[in-house]
């Protein structure tokens, strides 16, 4: 992952607004990436040989749906600026964390059958927000640490 990116990635797009699935099946693989929304049809990401491929993907994507896309790659002219989209990334992801913190929280008196599906699903989860914690929000090791105590609270009572 990324940890201080100078240089960013931008997919520039639009989209004919009919029909509408193009356009959800965009939000949402923009979404699954962890990009940051700039303004309306302007997206951003650290820049990565990963992150470059999957927005050249996607503006192909938008193309073949009728829509116009460019990819830019670009280094703010202001250090606040990658401060500032650093922050805005981090807080997405953390929230995420928490929300699984919070599912950890919530189902605690689960069955052990339940818990080991619980624990399963949060493990894969959190796979999911790591792959797009490009700036290592602070929420990831407690998250893991809370996914991984009620694992070890599962062997401890089948023990």
């Amino acid at each position: 992952m990324v940890t201080d990116s100078s240089e960013w990635v931008f997919l520039l797009h639009r989209l004919p607004r009919e029909p509408s699935a193009p356009r959800i099946a965009l939000w949402r693989a923009i979404r699954r990436l962890g990009a940051l929304l700039l303004a309306d049809g302007l997206v951003a990401l650290p820049a990565s040989a990963r992150t470059i491929e999957h927005v050249e993907w996607l503006a192909a994507g938008i193309e073949e749906q009728g829509g116009v896309a460019s990819v830019w790659v670009a280094r703010p002219t202001a250090g606040a600026t990658t401060r500032l989209l650093a922050e805005q990334g981090r807080a997405s992801v953390e929230d995420e964390y928490r929300g699984v913190m919070r599912e950890v929280e919530a189902n605690a008196e689960l069955s052990e059958v339940e818990r080991r599906r619980l624990v399963r699903r949060l493990r894969a989860e959190l796979r999911r927000i790591g792959s797009r914690d490009y700036f290592h929000a602070p929420g990831a090791s407690a998250a893991r640490d809370r996914v991984e105590q009620l694992a070890m609270a599962m062997a401890e009572t089948t023990a």
